[in-house]
Order: structure tokens, then C-alpha cells, then sequence
């Protein structure tokens, strides 16, 4: 099942009409003369509307009514009243998938897809750095954004950082607790992991020419069932869902806050205001200030992180020396 935010216009005729009506029955016949569409059309609407999760109450000779909206993140639902400019304009739904940053790779070299925003209900391969197995149920937020950004390539590496710090901000607004940014771009809920970040660019002639994010949220995930699933893996850490805060925080109200966030952070990126973003990502780190080892593709370091530099290369102090590290799995050591 494939839906995105421009297409369906019949179906979302009906559901609109629905929405801004809700306190109130709409017969079928009322509904096909409003929308102008026949009566039969008005049923296969409404059937539809009912499988992809909203709640709508049929009574005989009341006619319609809708009770509560879809917990899916459907495209029209993540770009209705969205207060972006770029980001998240377009969406595109896939009840299931290999994998969100797959199918934004495969779109991203078109200018039209540029913001362009593809979410999953599950994910059937999903993966985080260096090709490592993300599991990615019903119940999680896995989304891939495509952007063509006009920054020098050095940033790309502050990118997944800066990324990261505005889905912290997000989860701060909406469940009012401040998740810990773990070096390079994962986040976690005391030590474990919630979130994690994913960016694949594609260069030409030293340029960016797109760039793709990729998120993976544990919104509502059964942790410990994915935990048993990764144990062993490496650089494992355990695993945070957000619904164990038990607050009644909906998918769509996290993914539209996180969109407006990182549009900001986006902005400021394109236009190299780069000090403020790592001034706040090193408030809420969890890794500067720690003992740590590091294992990057030629050496291991062990000492302790003192910052991040402008590119978002971490700084280890090893021996009285300087390491200065742009990617590797990190261990934060209890001493």
C-alpha cells in the first residue's frame, strides 16, 4: 500500500469533509451532493478511509461520522497545516518496505523530490551506519528526508549531528524530557537507545548534489523483544522506546515538530551559522566530558572526549594528545 500527499483527491475530498464536520452525522446523499460525487463513490471513500485506521461510525439513517483520527502518518495528515517551507511539502507512505533510505536514494537526483519526506510503517531491511541491521517494526517512525543543500562539503559531517540535536529539541517540546545525544547521531533515554540518524550524500565534483536523511524513532516498539533481537550485535547498548513514558503523544505531532526543527537547523547550516548548533548539541551530550573508546577503521583510541570541532569531528585526549575523530563505533567507559 503506497499513498503520498498529491494524489487521491476523491478519497481526501471525503475525509476532509469528515474532519472539519465531526461533531455531527453526514448522510451519504448530503455527502454526494457537497463533494459532487456520486453516492457509490462516497462508500468506497469511506471503506477506505476505515482501513487506513480512522475511526468513522455508521448509523442507519444519520449516515456518517467520523470519531477519531489514523494513527498512521499518512502523507496528507504530515503535510496538513505543516509550518515549513521545504521539508516535509511532500510525503510519501509505504505500509511496508526494504528500506525508506533506499527508495529516497532512488528519488533523490530529481529536483521535484527536493523536501520530499518518505515514511514507512515497518521497514523489512532497514539499516543503520555501516550497513547495520535497524530493526524497524509497526510501531516505530522510520522516515528518510531528501535535501539539496547548498553547503560546503566539510558540513556533511556536522550534518547527522545537527540532525540529531533537532529531534532531540522535538521530543523536548512534545514529551517534555531531553533525550542524551550520544556521539556521532544516536540518541538515548538514560543510556539507551532511542533514536539514530543515518545521512547518505551523493558528491559531484566536489559538490553536494543531494543529500538523504535517514531516522529511525522507537516510538512505540516493544523494547525488550527488539533487544533480545540485537543482543550481541556490536556497539550494542540497549534499546528506549518513547511510549514507555506513557503520555498520549501521537506519531504525527513528533514527526511535524521535528520537521519545523530541522528546517531551522537546516537554514542555519546553508547559511554557516554552525556555533550555535554545536554549542547546543554539547549541552546535551552525553559524550563530551566521558572516558571513551573508540574504534574507528584503522586504529582504537582510548581517552577522554573534550569536544566537537566545527566539522562535528569528536576531539579525544589520549596521553596529552590530540585525536581527532570523524567516524567510529564509541564506547562511553564508567571510568
Amino acid at each position: 500500500m503506497i499513498y503520498n500527499s498529491f494524489d487521491n483527491p476523491g478519497l481526501l475530498k471525503v475525509l476532509k469533509f469528515l474532519q472539519t464536520h465531526n461533531t455531527e452525522y453526514l448522510s451519504g446523499q448530503d455527502l454526494s451532493d457537497v463533494l459532487r460525487i456520486s453516492r457509490v463513490a462516497v462508500w468506497k471513500h469511506i471503506k477506505k478511509i476505515q482501513e487506513l485506521g480512522y475511526t468513522v461510525e455508521s448509523k442507519q439513517k444519520l449516515g456518517y461520522k467520523l470519531i477519531s483520527n489514523s494513527e498512521l502518518l499518512l502523507p496528507w495528515e504530515i503535510t496538513a497545516n505543516l509550518k515549513t517551507k521545504i521539508i516535509g511539502r511532500q510525503a510519501y507512505y509505504f505500509d511496508s518496505i526494504d528500506s525508506t533510505q533506499t527508495q529516497a536514494l532512488k528519488m533523490a537526483g530529481d529536483v521535484a523530490n527536493y523536501g520530499a519526506i518518505i515514511v514507512a510503517s515497518k521497514q523489512t531491511g532497514g539499516h543503520g551506519r555501516s550497513g547495520r541491521k535497524w530493526v524497524s517494526p509497526k510501531g516505530g517512525i522510520w522516515i528518510s528526508i531528501i535535501l539539496h543543500p547548498t553547503f560546503d562539503i566539510s558540513i556533511t559531517t556536522l550534518f547527522p549531528i545537527a540532525s540529531a540535536l533537532a529531534l532531540s529539541i522535538a521530543i523536548e517540546k512534545t514529551f517534555s524530557i531531553q533525550p542524551e545525544l550520544k556521539w556521532p547521531n544516536d540518541l538515548t533515554i538514560k543510556g539507551k537507545k532511542v533514536a539514530g540518524m543515518l545521512v547518505d550524500v551523493s558528491l559531484e565534483s566536489n559538490k553536494i548534489e543531494n543529500l538523504v536523511l535517514g531516522v529511525g524513532i522507537n516510538f512505540d516498539v516493544n523494547a525488550k523483544q527488539i533487544e533480545k533481537s540485537l543482543k550481541g550485535t556490536p556497539n550494542f547498548y540497549g534499546v528506549a522506546s518513547l511510549s514507555d513514558q506513557k503520555q498520549n503523544i501521537k506519531p504525527i505531532q513528533l514527526v511535524q515538530t521535528f520537521l519545523i526543527e530541522l528546517e531551522k537547523i537546516y537554514k542555519s547550516l546553508n547559511a554557516k551559522q554552525t556555533k550555535k548548533i554545536i554549542s547546543e548539541w554539547t549541552v546535551r551530550s552525553s559524550t563530551i566530558g566521558k572516558n571513551v573508546e573508540l574504534n574507528t577503521s584503522d586504529s582504537k583510541i582510548k581517552g577522554k572526549a573534550i569536544k566537537i570541532d566545527d566539522d562535528g569531528a569528536l576531539v579525544v585526549s589520549e596521553n596529552n594528545k590530540n585525536h581527532r575523530i570523524i567516524a567510529g563505533d564509541i564506547i562511553h567507559l564508567s571510568k
